[in-house]
């Protein structure tokens, strides 16, 4: 089968998971509903709509983020979370709830961003004028575990139960009672940083020869690593700031897809992509017809996922190492 038939086929099955996603829920929604004078089109256009939009623009962001990464470090287990632009992103939001500034709209979600630039510029700091991809992933081990431990200082200082509860909830990542203004924020942020690391697709393939290989070919590493960290800053942090922690996408996508679509960055970016919008759009239908009056934290099914298809890779690997 050609690339363009299976791009075909994964944009296919997006399309289908839209549209699940739209009729998907506590109260079962035919698409019909959406016709004029229908009770039942608020719900399609006013909740499910832009939470479908949502969770397809976070997903895709995340997947293609997942397949640059591993290119870039050319490790296959590397994650944008690694880099600590995600926790840092979560320290903005959670500082914005702790101060009692959730009701405010949009706080959150500036508070995020704020979060997510800062990490760039000390990504920047750290690595230093290196352009090796381990300083880089160093650095952002160091952001990520001085982020967490900040974090749970704000969740020890909460001054009441209630903001406590609404830290937590947020840092598990969900989609719930998410609209347009979510994706207002969200969707112009994600598009403009997978925009720039599509622009790097070459560069991330001369790459995977090495180092020494990629600045004979002209590759201006330094270069290569401010722009992915931007690109990264503002797919990530778009969105930790409207959906909380959502992990495990930019792990996962991408290695399902490599045996399809082969592993060089360059052909695995826009696949990824497609394949991290079907997941999350799938997982966001199914976490929502769990039992119960509540439903499941989209960031715990990610987790659930994950977790067990990371520790399958490690002793896959253990394997071919042995």
């Amino acid at each position: 089968m050609s690339r363009s038939a299976k791009l075909g086929l994964l944009a296919l099955g997006v399309i289908l998971a839209l549209l699940l996603a739209l009729i998907t829920g506590k109260v079962w929604v035919p698409l019909w509903g959406m016709t004029q004078g229908d009770p039942r089109g608020i719900i399609m256009m006013e909740l499910r709509l832009p939470r479908a939009l949502l969770a397809l623009t976070v997903g895709a962001g995340l997947g293609l983020s997942g397949a640059a990464l591993q290119g870039y470090t050319r490790n296959p287990l590397a994650d944008p979370a690694i880099l600590g632009i995600s926790a840092l992103a979560a320290l903005g939001a959670v500082t914005a709830i702790f101060l009692g500034l959730a009701g405010a709209t949009g706080i959150v979600a500036l508070f995020a961003m704020i979060g997510s630039a800062l990490a760039v510029l000390l990504l920047g700091l750290l690595a230093g004028r290196s352009a090796s991809a381990v300083a880089f992933v160093l650095a952002g081990t160091v952001l990520s575990s001085l982020a967490g431990a900040l974090t749970a200082l704000l969740i020890a200082l909460s001054p009441n139960p209630f903001a406590t509860s609404e830290i937590i909830s947020w840092l598990m990542g969900a989609l719930t009672d998410r609209g347009w203004l979510d994706v207002r924020i969200a969707a112009p942020l994600v598009l403009a940083g997978s925009a720039l690391l599509l622009t790097q697709a070459r560069a991330l393939d001369a790459l995977t020869l090495g180092e020494a290989v990629a600045r004979s070919l002209g590759v201006d590493l330094r270069r290569l690593q401010l722009l992915l960290a931007v690109a990264l800053a503002l797919i990530v942090g778009g969105s930790v700031a409207v959906t909380g922690i959502v992990g495990f996408v930019g792990l996962i996508v991408p290695h399902m897809l490599r045996p399809i679509f082969g592993a060089e960055p360059s052909r695995l970016l826009i696949p990824s992509a497609l394949g991290g919008a079907l997941l999350v759009l799938i997982a966001d239908s199914l976490v929502r017809l769990v039992p119960g009056a509540g439903e499941l934290r989209l960031g715990v099914a990610m987790a659930l996922i994950g977790a067990p298809f990371f520790f399958a890779l490690l002793v896959r690997y253990r394997r071919e190492l042995a």
